[in-house]
């Protein structure tokens, strides 16, 4: 493992295995700046979008890029919770919702660097967010850990505890490019999701209406493998709201970690398993990434990553029917992810 400035007060931790296989961790936002392994022609492919600089994360602070995301993430409707029977107003900064938990969030915020342990190539990173701080209620103290095996599998842990009763629904907010980070779309790219369900979205605002809709019959079905650009531009309600995929999928893992989906670049052989813990996961196809300049200057637009955001369901503070992300004084929150690459030969 080794560290560096970062620019502005950011380290960057890099953490390498025995295959040559790289994880790079700014202390900005707790991003994954860089993944990066080797192709099926040992070529190496860094397969997560963004930035040479914290000022550029900071400058296009919207996208998110490789982010940890907290305390809430995605969205939750007219930007306001009720805990207790008290109402706690948030940050509108998505129309009449909140999203990310707004600008004030865990993914602007410069970690403390708590260990560095090079035997287990695990970093673990502290941050806290004051009573009221992003709205919620409660002084929350809140750990991100990250690990890289010999697998070549990234493992990435929250764990947190508040003093009052308040929400707690974290993610990582990778883009991931299997053909490489600078290779233009991944509309070719195959992906399968282990959901057989999926939350449908309100006509504005992606908010979730409650309803839990089969994906079969739908353009949302990925329970067999298809190209991300199948379907994207189909004339479906669902895809027209999101402009493409923008969508919670309901996993059927019962709070043990699992497989929730697959991804496959052919032309790279590069393969993504992705597990969690979680109950749901966000497929977000990059459809408002606008024209930019990304890492070494690669040009970065519309539908060039994909996000796999395990979490609770957006909204589920709201939503009777969804389970509440609601975490007990004193109570310890934990939620696990992996992200896994593999090569696939011809």
């Amino acid at each position: 493992m080794t560290k560096e400035n970062f620019g502005i007060d950011a380290e960057l931790i890099t953490m390498t295995n025995a295959n040559g296989a790289s994880v790079k961790i700014s202390t900005l936002g707790a991003a994954v700046v860089s993944f990066a392994v080797l192709d099926k022609s040992g070529v190496m492919r860094d397969v997560v979008l963004g930035y040479d600089t914290p000022e550029a994360y900071l400058k296009n602070s919207g996208l998110y890029f490789g982010a940890a995301v907290g305390r809430n993430a995605n969205r939750i409707s007219n930007a306001s919770i009720t805990i207790d029977g008290v109402e706690y107003p948030l940050e509108a900064n998505s129309g009449s919702n909140n999203l990310h938990s707004g600008s004030n969030g865990i993914s602007f915020k410069i970690w403390e660097i708590e260990e560095m342990d090079e035997a287990l190539n695990r970093l673990v990173l502290k941050t806290a967010s004051a009573d009221k701080e992003q709205g919620f209620p409660g002084n929350m103290v809140i750990h991100a850990v990250f690990s890289l095996s010999e697998d070549n599998s990234l493992r990435i842990e929250f764990h947190a505890v508040s003093d009052k009763n308040t929400i707690a629904n974290f993610t990582n907010h990778s883009y991931f490019n299997l053909a490489g980070h600078d290779s233009g779309d991944v509309l070719k790219q195959k992906l399968k999701i282990y959901a057989k369900a999926f939350t449908p979205l309100a006509p504005a605002g992606s908010i979730p209406t409650g309803e839990i809709r089969p994906v079969e019959g739908t353009p949302l079905d990925f329970t067999d493998w298809k190209e991300i650009g199948r379907d994207i531009e189909a004339d479906y309600d669902q895809i027209t709201y999101a402009r493409g995929y923008d969508h919670n999928f309901v996993l059927d893992n019962h709070g043990r970690l699992a497989l929730m989906a697959e991804a496959v670049c052919e032309e790279t052989g590069i393969h993504l398993y992705a597990y969690t813990d979680r109950a749901g996961v966000q497929l977000y196809t990059g459809n408002f990434i606008h024209e930019h300049n990304g890492k070494g200057k690669a040009s970065y637009g519309m539908r060039q990553g994909f996000c796999l955001e395990s979490q609770s369901f957006p909204d589920a503070c709201h939503i009777p029917a969804f389970e509440n992300p609601l975490l007990l004084a004193g109570e310890d929150y934990k939620a696990v992810t992996v992200y896994k690459l593999t090569v696939d030969s011809e």
